[in-house]
């Protein structure tokens, strides 16, 4: 079956619930499931930041909305920089967040199998890395059939990550009704402040990670001007009030030194209430929830880097599809470069590993964030009469918002953006010296 219609343009396969599941799938990965132990010494001070950063991230989910409307027939949002912000600027940006999706692939894929060794112990005394290869190279098969068929998958793995969930915050309804004495509205009594609530939402801030999902197949998706606005926006809102929502139970729950501690605290939050072992399954859904998020940025990787090699901001060759329309060269590079940093993560420990690879992925997404702010700045200054849908405002709050994580991340992560931007300047002026592209 051929990809394109009869005049050879791209098939639009994606419509509106596709676009919302990739946004909501793709954030909703591995980091939700963990952060709650991360943010337990924080005190409500975690609510506040995870506050902070719902709303810092609903201004970049407008930003990219309005970049979306205004640009309908560019092809996602690296093009949407280039027209704005030209080549140069694009490129360094665009670069970032390449390297930061392949490297995505890796993290989850090395979170994925820590999950599993912890579900069944048999695999936890197999060598790991041949597993974490095996799991990117399954969803680059299923992006090579098509972005239906990733579409479809992401729908699936979607719903099913909502489950956990889902009954994680209807138990804390049925106790917060049935039995109120059981939740510690007293905890925690961590006094306010700025310093904690910043660090607390820089920290939730690698789980909100995703939400410009949507634009980058902008030419799969039925109707872009109107979708990838709306599907960012939904998906954005919904996430933001899922997280909330998932984290307040369990600082309900448990003491903050025994969540702290926890490993899984979906899992202990589920046997303090149920008994013993009533949590495991929650298990099964987490690694599910991860296989989603895998396939949704295998998806997302193969566009990105098809569009910039169009752009040639990287080779030409890398542009080309297969007979299914899928990016068949850049899902086959991307999925070599992730390979090798699953193979390097697993020179330490697991934890070692994936913390490290959510450092560089945090510093390489946020010039993106960043430089979506300053092309819809930049567009309004050529337009300023679009300040009548609020373009101006939303591009200084997005701005503000990437300027305070940019803040919050630290002067290591902040580096290795700096550094990942000057590694692409090579293969930028190789790109470049080939002919432009119709």
């Amino acid at each position: 079956m051929n990809a394109t219609d009869p005049a050879g343009a791209p098939r639009r396969v994606l419509g509106f619930w596709m676009c919302t599941a990739l946004v909501m799938g793709n954030t909703i990965g591995m980091g939700i499931f963990l952060l709650p132990a991360s943010l337990a010494t924080y005190g409500w001070n975690a609510l506040l930041g995870w506050v902070v950063t719902v709303v810092g991230c609903m201004f970049v989910a407008r930003v990219f909305a309005a970049l979306a409307r205004r640009l309908p027939g560019e092809d996602g949002a690296f093009s949407w920089v280039r027209v704005a912000l030209g080549p140069r600027a694009a490129f360094a940006i665009g670069w970032c967040y390449w390297v930061s999706v392949w490297v995505t692939l890796a993290t989850l894929a090395v979170g994925i199998v820590g999950y599993l060794g912890a579900l069944w112990p048999a695999l936890a005394t197999l060598p790991a890395w041949p597993l974490g290869l095996l799991l990117v190279w399954t969803f680059v098969g299923v992006s090579l059939l098509g972005a239906r068929a990733g579409g479809g998958v992401q729908v699936v793995s979607t719903l099913l990550k909502l489950v956990p969930m889902g009954a994680l915050v209807g138990l804390g309804l049925w106790l917060a009704i049935s039995e109120p004495a059981a939740l510690r509205v007293d905890y925690p009594r961590a006094e306010w402040s700025f310093g904690a609530t910043l660090a607390a939402s820089t920290i939730a801030l690698f789980a909100m990670l995703g939400i410009e999902s949507a634009s980058f197949p902008a030419r799969a998706v039925r109707d872009p001007a109107t979708t990838i606005p709306r599907a960012t926006l939904v998906g954005a809102v919904l996430t933001g009030l899922v997280y909330i929502a998932v984290c307040a139970v369990p600082m309900l729950l448990l003491p903050p030194e025994q969540l702290a501690a926890s490993g899984a605290p979906f899992v202990d939050a589920f046997e303090v209430v149920m008994g013993e072992g009533s949590g495991r399954w929650i298990a099964v859904f987490v690694v599910v929830s991860g296989l989603g998020a895998l396939n949704g940025w295998t998806l997302l990787a193969g566009e990105l880097t098809r569009t910039m090699a169009r752009e040639r901001a990287l080779p030409a060759w890398l542009a080309a599809d297969n007979p299914r329309g899928a990016p068949q060269r850049a899902l086959l590079l991307c999925g070599a470069l992730a390979s090798g940093m699953v193979a390097m993560s697993f020179s330490g420990t697991l934890a070692q590993g994936y913390a490290f690879l959510t450092t560089v992925v945090t510093a390489a997404t946020l010039p993106l964030y960043l430089g979506g702010a300053l092309a819809l700045f930049a567009l309004w200054r050529r337009d300023p009469v679009a300040t009548r849908d609020g373009a101006l405002v939303v591009a200084v709050l997005g701005g503000g918002y990437a300027v305070l994580a940019f803040a919050g991340v630290g002067a290591e992560s902040a580096g290795w953006a700096v550094v990942l931007a000057a590694a692409g300047v090579p293969v930028y002026l190789l790109s470049r010296r080939g002919p432009a592209r119709a």
